[in-house]
């Protein structure tokens, strides 16, 4: 039986085309955090260089969400690789663009057309 953290908010993740593909689900904060770091951190241990983080399906986050995203886009870059974001729409959105997050990454309007753009950031 699944926890109520893992109800609030799942991450799936699966290598596409030279890079792998988060998506998430739900409401991330910090009680629900812990799986996308966990997911982050396995995908560079593997070699992944280009990680693209689909928030799509993504109804909440909060500042521990945006860190958590944050602190990973530094550690890829330090590493010569990059965290790419996907789908960042309202209301999720909205604390990137009020915060300046989102000028600090590629952004995506879908999967499709992050893979056309093999620029890296």
């Amino acid at each position: 039986m699944p926890s109520a953290t893992e109800e609030r908010f799942t991450v799936d993740v699966r290598p596409l085309d030279g890079a792998t593909v988060l998506t998430l689900t739900g409401e991330l904060d910090h009680d629900t955090a812990e799986p996308l770091r966990a997911a982050l951190e396995a995908a560079r241990a593997h070699g992944e260089r280009r990680l693209l983080v689909d928030l799509s399906a993504l109804q909440f986050c909060d500042s521990t969400g945006l860190n958590v995203l944050l602190r990973n886009r530094l550690v890829s870059r330090e590493s010569g690789g990059s965290l790419e974001l996907i789908g960042l729409h309202r209301p999720v959105a909205r604390m990137f663009h009020t915060t300046g997050a989102d000028g600090l990454f590629p952004l995506h309007p879908d999967v499709d057309a992050a893979l056309a753009n093999q620029q890296r950031v």
